[in-house]
């Protein structure tokens, strides 16, 4: 039976309840995404870097790169807290977080499109600014990967931190153990359908083919040791 003393505990658990559903519903689709930008009086934030946003972006997106805090505090306070904001970026990662400290900074509304741009162009969703860089199929793809040799598909993107860092690393590797393997070099932010098509969702992502069939893979910092250990 329900005291009148249960009453308040009952409505403080609903509310963070109804508060915790609000707050999934921050991460939106593709679709949801779409209705939301054919509104008016939206905003649209494109968080990624500059050359991501050149290499294609959505119609009338303001960029705020959240790789620099400076920047992307300073560019933040061009937009109106009291109108709903849309962000993405390259697969939602850095959209979520910024959408995060938007809502922290006070933003009423603040969307987060989930799968980012990758997600937004498999719908087959129009983007502005694309390069006319010729998009590779699977089949062209597979034609780089001989059956008779192994093979280490790098996965990268000229704007990709962890890629520069990964960039000595891979030429060391090819400079001393260029007859063990194949190198075979994918940029996956001109190529981002191919790149969706082999769930490449963080870049650099590194795959390992031996004798046509991916035996390996790994995204992010890989040690040169782990490298070789897996290409032996």
């Amino acid at each position: 039976m329900m005291t009148i003393n249960s009453i308040p505990l009952l409505l403080i658990l609903l509310t963070v309840a109804s508060c915790a559903s609000n707050a999934q519903k921050m991460d939106i689709s593709v679709i949801q995404f779409k209705e939301g930008i054919s509104k008016q009086d939206i905003q649209i934030l494109d968080v990624r870097t500059q050359a991501e946003y050149n290499s294609g972006h959505l119609k009338n997106a303001f960029l705020a790169d959240w790789t620099q805090p400076k920047v992307f505090e300073e560019r933040i306070k061009s937009l109106d807290q009291n109108r709903p904001v849309y962000t993405y970026c390259l697969s939602g990662g850095r959209s979520s977080a910024a959408a995060e400290k938007l809502r922290q900074l006070g933003f009423k509304e603040v969307y987060n499109m989930e799968g980012g741009i990758m997600a937004w162009k498999a719908a087959q969703m129009p983007v502005e600014g694309t390069p006319t860089t010729k998009p590779m199929i699977m089949e062209e793809y597979l034609a780089l990967i001989p059956k008779d040799k192994t093979v280490l598909v790098d996965i990268g993107a000229v704007w990709c931190p962890p890629c520069k860092k990964m960039a000595p690393v891979i030429a060391d590797l090819v400079r001393n153990s260029k007859d063990t393997f194949e190198l075979v070099n994918i940029d996956g932010g001109a190529q981002e359908g191919l790149a969706s098509q082999l769930k490449a969702d963080a870049f650099p992502t590194f795959i390992i083919y031996k004798e046509g069939q991916e035996i390996w893979r790994q995204s992010g910092i890989v040690s040169k040791e782990t490298l070789l250990q897996h290409l032996q």
